[in-house]
């Protein structure tokens, strides 16, 4: 099957960040399709490069996290125009897969169905228009009904739906109660993240101390909440406590984060540059605990947070600031704690005693591998996939079951 898989967004494992699309695309090579990707590149002009079988379009789109609202709409246009023209160039495919976030990458789904008679699969990573409302970032009227009204015309034109946790696939089912479902969840590289014991040399590297750790690998942004882990260092700094706070990553809200840290005076929050999977999987061999957190909005709930699943493959216990689907995962399955921001005195407390029971921290870290590898592994998020494309095609190895998935 010849395949146009289209994210906005598509990262390499060495360039850091999200790398779904890499591997899901890859994989759909290996099973025998025929991929090309189209995405942007932040460059002045076009480029096309070979990467692993995959043929990728990099569309001269500019487009950063610091961008104002209005500056960061036009790059979705843009994209959306670029696309278009690039499509009618391209030899025609048997189907489109699209992914989402922003949700303007629909309207290329729509207009291909429309003008070039091309099928759409539309995977739905974000619930948009629902989170930038939450967050209060859309707030007028018009402009809201109108993008809930392309939410469902993107959903009900589509061949079908991907989403990425059962609660997107639920509001899926709100919104679009006929379009076929399959829910394929963000995967853990077995391979890249492994349990590795906290090396003198990595140490070194970052200029750390081996102290009781808890780390933070990913985005930096608003609704991140990465501030309630600095919470969290700083009555562990007030209670003298010898642990260190580790914060990798980039985004709107870093230069923010380095200020309270400085204001407070915590030198036990260590600031780290952003960096490839090969980085975050460094930095997580230090760490006891890998810290999950997200702003308290009912949509962010609902979220599959690639910095979960990197830390279940690399065996490390979580400590999760929110309720919702990974809570549940994390509950369920004996991962870690949680640290709500109403209970932290709780949380603080859960972790005085287990900084001294190293065998409850190994405990938890082995469930946390153990769950990476039954349900969660790249390769079973492809053979999903597969099925998606040919549903002939059954998906195999283990994790086939759904139960675990469910919210």
């Amino acid at each position: 099957m010849r395949i146009i898989y289209i994210h906005q967004y598509f990262k390499t494992p060495e360039e850091g960040g999200a790398v779904r699309s890499y591997h899901l695309a890859k994989g759909l090579v290996q099973a025998g399709h025929d991929v090309e990707l189209i995405t942007t590149g932040n460059n002045p002009t076009y480029d096309q490069r070979w990467i692993e079988g995959i043929k990728v379009h990099y569309l001269p789109v500019k487009y950063d996290q610091k961008f104002i609202y209005l500056k960061r709409i036009w790059a979705f246009i843009d994209f959306v125009k670029k696309s278009k023209l690039l499509l009618k160039k391209l030899k025609r495919p048997d189907l489109l897969y699209i992914s989402s976030t922003p949700l303007t990458t629909g309207l290329i789904g729509l207009w291909a169905k429309k003008k070039l008679a091309i099928p759409y699969i539309f995977e739905v990573r974000d619930l948009w228009p629902r989170a930038p409302i939450e967050v209060g970032a859309i707030r007028n009227p018009l402009l809201i009904r109108y993008l809930q009204n392309l939410e469902a015309k993107i959903y009900q034109n589509a061949l079908s739906l991907v989403a990425l946790s059962p609660g997107i696939a639920n509001h899926l089912r709100t919104i679009s109660p006929q379009s076929s479902l399959h829910l394929i969840p963000n995967f853990s590289d077995l391979a890249q993240f492994q349990p590795l014991p906290k090396s003198g040399s990595i140490l070194k590297k970052y200029g750390l101390e081996e102290r009781f750790t808890i780390a933070y690998t990913g985005a930096l942004g608003r609704v991140n909440a990465v501030e309630e882990l600095i919470d969290l260092a700083e009555l562990a700094f007030h209670q003298n406590k010898n642990w260190q706070f580790l914060i990798m990553g980039a985004g709107s809200h870093r230069e923010y984060l380095e200020q309270i840290a400085q204001e407070k005076g915590l030198e036990n929050v260590i600031f780290i540059p952003f960096g490839n999977k090969a980085s975050v999987n460094e930095v997580l061999s230090l760490a006891d605990f890998a810290w999950i957190s997200f702003a308290p909005l009912p949509v962010l709930k609902t979220n599959s947070p690639n910095k979960f699943f990197d830390a279940i493959a690399a065996g490390k216990p979580v400590i999760i600031n929110h309720k919702g689907w990974v809570y549940n995962l994390m509950k369920a399955n004996h991962l870690g704690i949680s640290c709500l921001p109403s209970k932290l005195d709780k949380a603080f407390a859960q972790l005085e005693e287990l900084a001294d029971s190293p065998e409850k921290i190994q405990e938890m870290g082995r469930n946390s591998r153990k769950l990476a590898k039954s349900y969660f592994s790249k390769e079973l998020a492809v053979s999903r996939l597969v099925h998606v494309l040919d549903p002939d095609a059954s998906p195999s190895g283990q994790g086939d079951e759904v139960d675990i998935l469910t919210a």
